[in-house]
């Protein structure tokens, strides 16, 4: 199976006081507490998340 590009992403503030739907958003990326990092796969829905809350994550690309 060929490497995937992928993205790792850092919760650096918290989901609470945000709108509900940021939440979620947080919790799908598996991020829900400050500190906490994942690496995901590289796409579009993956993309329109951090989209949605990225003043709460710190994002770094690995090609």
């Amino acid at each position: 199976m060929p490497a995937e590009n992928t993205v790792t992403v850092t919760q650096i503030a918290s989901g609470n006081g945000q709108k509900p739907g940021q939440q979620a958003t947080l919790v799908g990326l598996g991020l829900n507490k400050i500190g906490r990092v994942r690496t995901l796969e590289d796409t579009p829905s993956v993309r329109g998340m951090i989209r949605k809350v990225a003043h709460l994550i710190k994002v770094e690309e690995k090609a």
